[in-house]
């Protein structure tokens, strides 16, 4: 198995700032958004990345040799042979896919650029963005970066009332989390319109900002925004940044033997959670009667918390309707949860399935408490995957959250969980999808899936997912490791030998 990383998976480099020092004493521009790299700058900047992004590398489990995959998987998942056929592509960096929830059959693709791409009825990418946010947000490194336009929800009445929401990063309020420290951005939810005479454009004037969280560092933003099947709004949140989930805006918690962090602080701000807000009613939103801590010690916008960096979160569209996220690990392990309200899902006195030493974050502790001070229980994962920097062997970079295939086009799909990996390393684009069997207690089974048309990884880096109202995922990636370039691709995930009109990978 490969592991995955993007913006949220382990977005940012725990070390960003000796990155941006180091472009610095290269000539690098203050703003590396207005630069112009040369081929040697970034083949130097890409062995640094290779080195620094440490943190931010999340881990998986081995899955099963390509050699015995094809027998194995057709006989645990029943799967048939698919492939990724090209819907889309001429975009920067693509980070995920939403459907609009009325008749048009439109796909809303997330550029993390700060665009919103449509894909009509037709399959055709229109020529002009759906809005674009670029001007509010911070700028960003085309090298390698977590910030950006993160999330897109639709209101679950979209047809009528035409309510929409993102997440974006948006440039730092003054001061900072602690003296002579200053703040990296600023996460911000709002709400837009569509516009009235045009149904394939927003109104930029009708903004109102939701939510905001101050950034102290410019990694782990996590950045899914979605509405539940009980229509509130779910956001995922980072802890802050860094390593370790310490340094400035780190604040402390209850386990002395890790110092830090936000993961297991549920009362000083929102960072390292899953929130859940009532944007129907309130100025500018209320807090649902049953949040976990409404009435007692806790932020009661908090939902779920203990993470590190949620960069991607789905609801199954049928069935159980559960909450699965990816969590970007550090070191050593990559997760993916089914998310309960209250929960506390154990970062950082664990990753992973295991006890974490902040001191020595290449070891795994001998023991470490079962239940926080709360009195909750630290949630396990129910997929675990070791990161490539594991000396146990792991060959992901982060995870990437994915979606349960609720589809009719893939016979032995259904009702299984599709997630990835980012990439294997920093060299190669060479991300990998992957299909669980969500069933049973403790870690669940995975395969990866081999392609027909790409055996062994899809040739880009996976940056995220999307799924269609008819339950179908789409795959959205670019060959770029930062948000640069025009590589940015959407796939759809199809049986192998369906392919109609479009290429195949």
């Amino acid at each position: 198995m490969k592991r995955t990383m993007y913006l949220s998976d382990s977005t940012f480099p725990e070390s960003f700032p000796r990155f941006q020092n180091f472009r610095r004493q290269l000539g690098g521009q203050a703003n590396p958004r207005r630069s112009t790299p040369t081929p040697a700058l970034l083949t130097v900047l890409l062995l640094c990345v290779t080195i620094l992004l440490q943190g931010c590398e999340p881990d998986m489990d081995v899955a099963a040799p390509a050699s015995k995959l094809n027998a194995e998987s057709e006989a645990l998942f029943k799967t048939k042979s698919v492939d990724l056929q090209l819907v889309a592509d001429n975009m920067v960096s693509p980070i995920g896919l939403v459907a609009a929830p009325d008749k048009s059959k439109r796909l809303f693709v997330i550029d993390q650029i700060g665009k919103i791409w449509i894909i009509d009825a037709a399959g055709i990418k229109l020529s002009e963005p759906f809005i674009d946010v670029s001007p509010l947000m911070v700028s960003l490194s085309p090298f390698y970066d977590e910030r950006g336009l993160l999330g897109l929800a639709f209101h679950p009445d979209y047809e009528r009332n035409g309510r929409f929401f993102l997440y974006y990063t948006a440039p730092p309020r003054a001061g900072g989390p602690v003296p002579d420290a200053s703040w990296n951005n600023i996460s911000r939810i709002s709400e837009f319109r569509v516009s009235a005479s045009d149904a394939n454009k927003a109104s930029m004037g009708s903004e109102k900002i939701i939510l905001e969280v101050d950034q102290p560092q410019g990694n782990h933003e996590g950045g899914t925004i979605a509405f539940g099947p009980d229509g509130y709004l779910y956001i995922s949140i980072g802890d802050g940044g860094g390593a370790n989930d310490v340094a400035p805006g780190h604040v402390p918690d209850w386990y002395p033997v890790n110092e830090g962090g936000n993961g297991q602080d549920i009362e000083a701000n929102l960072l390292g959670n899953i929130l859940r807000i009532d944007v129907n009613s309130g100025s500018p939103y209320s807090i649902p009667a049953d949040n976990p801590f409404v009435g007692k010690p806790g932020l009661d916008e908090i939902y779920a918390y203990g993470f590190r960096n949620p960069f991607r979160f789905s609801f199954d569209m049928s069935g159980s309707r559960r909450l699965f996220a990816g969590d970007a690990g550090q070191n050593l392990w990559e997760e993916i949860s089914v998310v309960e309200k209250g929960g506390n899902y154990g970062w950082n006195v664990k990753e992973g399935t295991h006890c974490f030493d902040a001191a020595n974050p290449l070891q795994v502790l001998a023991s470490c408490p079962e239940v926080d001070i709360y009195g909750n229980r630290l949630i396990d994962p129910v997929i675990e995957m070791k990161n490539l920097r594991n000396p146990a062997g792991g060959r992901t970079i982060t995870i990437i959250g994915g979606n349960v295939y609720r589809g009719n086009a893939i016979p032995g799909f259904q009702g299984k969980y599709i997630f990835g990996s980012f990439a294997q390393n920093f060299s190669a684009p060479n991300g990998e999808l992957f299909i669980a069997n969500p069933a049973g207690p403790g870690l669940w089974s995975f395969q990866e899936i081999e392609l027909a048309g790409s055996p062994g990884d899809i040739g880009h880096y996976l940056k995220g997912f999307g799924q269609d109202l008819e339950g179908e995922i789409y795959v959205t990636a670019s060959t770029m490791l930062g948000p640069s370039g025009s590589t940015g691709k959407v796939f759809k995930l199809v049986l192998a030998g369906k392919e109609k009109g479009k290429d195949s990978i």
